[in-house]
C-alpha cells in the first residue's frame, strides 16, 4: 500500500506594519444564540433503541435482524417466484447437472424460456438464502451442499445467454403436448393455440403468426400454415452433447467424438424437422375453417361452371332458336312459293279451261249458223270456216277470247255472227295480228 507523503504549508508572514485594531475588517456578524430541542433520529438512533428496548447485544441483534431480512426476501419473492420443491430434486447430485432442469431448482417452472434476466437474479437469491450450507448447519441441518451446487449450476447457465439457448432448445418441460382428434373436436382453437405458441420459440422470424380462432380469415389461415410450414428454426442440441475429453493426449478420441456429436446433431434436427411437420399436418387436417373455405371455393368454382354452362347452353338454345326460325321462315317461304306455284297454276289452268270453253263458243257461234252456209254446209266450207276460226283464235289472248266469246255467246243470227267476226278480223288485221288475205271464209 502506498504511504503518504507530507508537505509543509506555512501561512504568509503578516507585515510588520499590520495592527488589529486598525486593519481587520469584519465581513459579518453572529447571530444570538437561541435555546432548541434536538431529537435522535437516523438507522443508528434506531439501531441503539432497538437493542435497549429488546435487551440485545450487538451480535443478537445483527443475528436477529439478518434473519428477518431473509425471511421478507422470500414472502416479497413469494408472489411471483414460488414453487414447491420436489424432495427427490433436492437429492440431486450436482454432478449430474446436465440431467437436471435448471428452471425447476430455481423455482422458474412456469416461467422457463420466458424468465427474464431479474426474476432469474431474485430467485437465485431466494435459493441461495434458503439452501446456503451455512444456514442448513447453523439451523441444525446436513451440511451436505449439492443442491446448493445445483443452485449455482443452473443460476449460471441460465445467466449465460448462449448456454441458456442451448438449454432451452432441449427443454422438453417447456413443450405442450398436442391434443387427440377427439379432444381438438370440442376445444380446437383452446388446445392447438397453446402448441404453436410454445413451438414459437425456436422460429428464427418473429413474431410468428399465430393460430388464430374460427373468424380467422383465409389470407390469415394461409399465412399461418405456410409460415409453419417453412417454419426456420434455430433449434441447435448442442446441450446434448457426448463430453469431448480435454486431453490432448488422444486427438483421436476427440475428433472422433466431435464428429458423432455433428451427426446426432444433425440427425436431431433432421427429427426435430419431421416431428413438426407431422404437427402442422395434424392440426391442418383437423382445422375446420379449412374445410370451410374448401367448400366455399367448391362452390364458387361450381358456380362459375354453372353459369359458364348456363351460358353455353343459352347460347346453343339461341343459336337452335335462331335456326329453328331461320327454317320456319325458309318453310313460310317455300310453301308460299309452292302455293303461289300452285295458284298460278290453278289460274293457267282455269285461263285454259276458260280459253277452251271460249274456243268452243266460237266454234258453237259458227256452227250454230251453220257455217255462214245456205243449206247443208259442205267439208270444205266447214273446213274453211275452222281453219278461219282456228287462225283468229291462235292471235287473241284469253281476255280476248273472253270478250269475243261473250259477244257471240248469245247471238244466233249468221248476219250478226258475220258481222262480229268481220269487226275481229279487221281490228287483227289493223294491229297487225293478220294479213289481208289470211281469212279466207269469215
Amino acid at each position: 500500500m502506498a504511504s503518504a507523503a507530507s508537505i509543509a504549508l506555512p501561512l504568509p508572514v503578516l507585515p510588520q506594519s499590520w495592527a488589529a485594531d486598525k486593519d481587520f475588517k469584519a465581513v459579518g456578524t453572529l447571530f444570538p444564540a437561541t435555546q432548541r430541542n434536538i431529537e435522535p433520529v437516523g438507522p443508528h438512533f434506531l439501531a441503539h433503541a432497538r437493542r435497549k428496548r429488546h435487551h440485545r447485544t450487538f451480535s443478537e441483534d445483527e443475528r436477529i435482524q439478518a434473519q428477518e431480512n431473509v425471511k421478507k426476501i422470500e414472502d416479497d419473492d413469494s408472489g411471483e417466484i414460488s414453487e414447491a420443491e420436489d424432495p427427490l430434486m433436492l437429492q440431486r447430485d450436482a454432478k449430474d447437472w446436465k440431467g437436471q432442469d435448471h428452471y425447476a431448482v430455481l423455482g422458474l417452472s412456469k416461467y422457463r424460456w420466458r424468465a427474464t434476466e431479474d426474476q432469474i437474479k431474485r430467485a437465485h437469491r431466494k435459493k441461495v438464502l434458503r439452501h446456503h450450507p451455512d444456514k442448513r448447519a447453523a439451523a441444525g441441518g446436513s451440511d451436505d451442499d449439492s443442491f446448493f451446487k445445483c443452485i449455482q449450476k443452473a443460476t449460471e447457465i441460465l445467466l449465460d445467454p448462449v448456454r441458456r439457448r442451448q438449454f432451452d432448445s432441449v427443454d422438453e418441460a417447456a413443450d405442450v403436448e398436442p391434443p387427440t382428434k377427439k379432444q381438438a373436436q370440442k376445444n380446437f382453437f383452446k388446445l392447438w393455440g397453446p402448441v404453436f405458441q410454445a413451438e414459437s420459440r425456436f422460429s428464427k422470424v418473429q413474431p410468428v403468426p399465430q393460430l388464430g380462432d374460427d373468424s380467422s380469415t383465409k389470407s390469415h389461415v394461409e399465412e399461418f400454415y405456410n409460415f409453419w410450414y417453412n417454419f426456420d428454426s434455430w433449434r441447435s442440441f448442442e446441450y446434448q452433447d457426448e463430453d469431448v475429453p480435454d486431453d490432448n493426449e488422444n486427438r483421436d478420441q476427440k475428433r472422433h467424438v466431435e464428429r458423432k456429436n455433428n451427426n446426432a446433431r444433425k440427425r436431431k434436427k433432421t427429427e426435430d424437422t419431421s416431428r413438426l411437420r407431422a404437427l402442422v399436418d395434424e392440426c391442418l387436417a383437423g382445422d375446420e375453417r379449412i374445410k370451410r373455405f374448401r367448400t366455399e371455393e367448391r362452390a364458387n368454382k361450381n358456380k362459375k361452371k354453372n353459369e359458364r354452362e348456363a351460358a353455353e347452353k343459352k347460347a346453343k338454345e339461341d343459336a337452335q332458336k335462331a335456326k329453328e326460325e331461320q327454317a320456319r321462315l325458309q318453310k313460310e317461304k317455300d310453301e308460299a312459293e309452292k302455293a303461289e306455284k300452285a295458284e298460278g297454276k290453278k289460274a293457267k289452268e282455269a285461263a285454259k279451261n276458260a280459253a277452251k270453253k271460249n274456243k268452243r263458243i266460237l266454234k258453237g257461234s259458227v256452227k250454230d249458223v251453220n257455217y255462214f252456209a245456205e243449206g247443208d254446209a259442205s267439208p270444205a266450207q266447214v273446213d274453211g270456216v275452222l281453219n278461219d276460226v282456228e287462225s283468229i283464235t291462235g292471235k287473241l289472248d284469253n281476255e280476248e277470247l273472253a270478250a269475243l266469246a261473250a259477244k257471240l255467246g248469245a247471238k244466233k243470227d249468221a248476219g250478226e255472227v258475220k258481222a262480229i267476226w268481220d269487226g275481229e278480223v279487221q281490228r287483227l288485221v289493223g294491229e297487225g295480228k293478220l294479213m289481208e288475205g289470211d281469212i279466207k271464209k269469215l
